[in-house]
Formats: structure tokens, C-alpha cells, sequence
């Protein structure tokens, strides 16, 4: 069996080939049962939330995420996301291999929403705004420039020196990067705009919005937190990771719900539609589209097989 450690799970998921298992497994008869997410009291801290992911496709994998999401670990200097992913035969349940379930979250994450992008976004997509300093920033910034020509890429955050050394740690990874402290005005230039926060109000005003963008949405997990605001849904085309995982937990789709600003026919597709084909994503270079993901069982599945089919050597690096 074997075990992968963050850096070495890193390797075995370079982003275009991750990106194109994502959505392999989401054309796919993967099977996903309702996962299991319970939040967690820590004294004098944010409650924490444990998720069990399980999804498989029959005959060929099964697999189950266990991870732990302790927002305030940044105080201790660790990552808010720690767990592992269990990858096992679908034909005779051994086990095959233990996946480190941070690095492959945060990248399976981003692989979606470069997937996602590859229908939403304008192909001439060149400035891409991204909201949030934490794990995923990095992450986002890179896939996205797999889908999309992207040339330029602000990065606003509320911590001005958190930006600034994202900023530098993108240089490094050979991107065009500046940080920003003007949310608005850099809003009002992006192409694409991908958040990843855990902000509990919205951030993103629908009037920053100008025509032919793509809001991409990752953080705001819980329906009490958002990242867009009702005018950024009023204007857009919105889509979705799966309806169900959406329409339950994403602040940003399940608030303009409640409050009619959206109704369930108003969500275009899902990412399966749009893979298939059942929806042809954006329709014109005017329209502005919105994403939100929560995440889905079956994007672990797959980051899971590709990183073992490559680290076992069934797949050339």
C-alpha cells in the first residue's frame, strides 16, 4: 500500500492532468452518497467541522476522505484543513493507498474551478482577481492559468502583508502577481474573480461586476457565510459544483434562496451538465457567470486515482 505524504501527493497532481481527471470522473457513473459533516466545539476557539467523504465507482475504485477543518489553526501556524484520503480496490476492497487529504483538497478544489471556468469564463480571460490569502490562493491562481490565458493577477486579502507575501510566492511560481488593498477597483478590472475566504458577509458587490466576468466562488462553506452579494446573483448566470452539495451548504446560493433573489430553476446547470454537454455554460461575451462550489466526493475520487495510478508508476510523470 501506498502512502503519500503533502509533498509528495503535490507531484502526483500536476493541474492539467488533474483537471482532466476531474472531469472524466464527472461524465462518470460515480456513485456518492450523502457525506457526513458534523461541526465540532473547541473551547475558546471556532467550531471545527469533520467531513467523511465517501464516493466509488463500481468495480473499478471506492474511496473515503476524512478531514478536519479547524479555522483557527493559523494561530498555531498549522493548516486549517488536515486528513487523509483511503483509496481501495472496487473489485476486491484492499486497500491501495493513504492520500495526504489537505494537498489533495486544496488542488482538487482549484482543479474544479478551472474545470468549471473552462465553460464560464471568456476564452480571452487575461486579469483574474483572487479574493483570500489562505492555502487555496496559490492554487486557484495556477489552475486557472491551465483553462484561461490569464496574464495578470491581483491579490487582495484583509491582512495587507498576507497579500503581499502571496503576491511573492506567486512570482516565485512564475505568475504575474500584485497585491491590492482596493477590493472594488480590482473587481471592476478582473475577468475572473475566484474567492476563497471564510467570510461570514459578502465581499463581492454585484456592481463591481463588469460585463463577460466569471465569480468563482470556494469559500463561505456553511449557509451562514457568503461571499457575493444579492446584486452579483441578481446579475449572473449561475452554476453550480452539484445542486445538492450547493443548494445545503453554500451561503451564496442557499441565502438567495431563502430570500427569493433566487429560485432552484434559476440555477443554470451543474458542473455534470456542462461536462456532458446538457448546457452549453456561457452563451455570449457579455454575460457574467457565477460559480459556487462546496465540494463534491467524486473530485477526491478522482485526484485520489491520479495521484496513485502516478505515484505506483501506471502513469508517466
Amino acid at each position: 500500500m501506498l502512502v503519500l505524504n503533502e509533498e509528495q501527493t503535490r507531484a502526483a497532481l500536476p493541474w492539467a492532468e488533474l483537471i482532466e481527471a476531474v472531469e472524466a470522473m464527472f461524465r462518470s457513473d460515480c456513485v456518492m452518497p450523502v457525506r457526513h459533516h458534523h461541526d465540532m466545539e473547541v473551547p475558546g476557539e471556532a467550531n471545527a467541522v469533520m467531513l467523511l467523504m465517501p464516493a466509488w465507482v463500481p468495480g473499478d475504485h471506492i474511496g473515503v476522505k476524512i478531514l478536519n477543518l479547524f479555522p483557527d489553526n493559523h494561530l498555531r501556524s498549522l493548516p486549517t484543513i488536515i486528513g487523509s484520503y483511503l483509496l481501495s480496490s472496487g473489485r476486491t476492497g484492499e486497500m491501495l493507498a493513504i492520500v495526504e487529504g489537505g494537498e489533495l483538497t486544496a488542488r482538487r478544489t482549484a482543479a474544479t474551478s478551472a474545470l468549471a471556468a473552462k465553460y464560464l469564463a471568456r476564452q480571452d480571460a487575461e486579469v483574474m482577481l483572487m479574493a483570500g490569502t489562505g492555502r487555496l490562493s496559490l492554487n486557484l491562481m495556477q489552475a486557472h492559468a491551465v483553462t484561461r490565458p490569464l496574464k495578470r493577477f491581483l491579490i487582495w486579502g484583509r491582512n495587507k502583508e498576507k497579500a503581499e507575501e502571496t503576491a511573492e510566492d506567486a512570482r516565485a511560481l512564475g505568475l504575474d502577481a500584485a497585491a491590492t488593498g482596493d477590493l472594488a477597483a480590482a473587481a471592476r478590472q478582473a475577468d475572473i474573480i475566484s474567492c476563497a475566504t471564510l467570510s461570514s458577509e459578502p465581499l463581492i458587490r454585484g456592481e463591481w461586476l463588469k460585463p463577460g466576468a466569471h465569480l468563482d466562488l470556494v469559500g463561505a462553506f456553511k449557509p451562514s457565510m457568503r461571499e457575493s452579494d444579492d446584486e452579483a446573483v441578481r446579475r449572473s448566470s449561475v452554476f453550480v459544483d452539484t445542486r445538492a452539495g450547493a443548494m445545503k451548504e453554500g451561503g451564496d446560493i442557499v441565502q438567495p434562496l431563502d430570500s427569493g433573489v433566487l429560485t432552484k430553476d434559476g440555477i443554470k446547470a451543474e458542473l455534470a451538465e456542462l461536462v456532458h454537454g446538457r448546457h452549453p455554460g456561457r452563451t455570449g461575451p457579455g454575460e457574467i457567470t457565477l460559480f459556487k462550489s462546496v465540494g463534491a466526493a467524486l473530485e477526491d475520487l478522482a485526484g485520489a486515482i491520479l495521484a496513485y495510478r502516478r505515484a505506483s508508476g501506471q502513469v508517466s510523470s
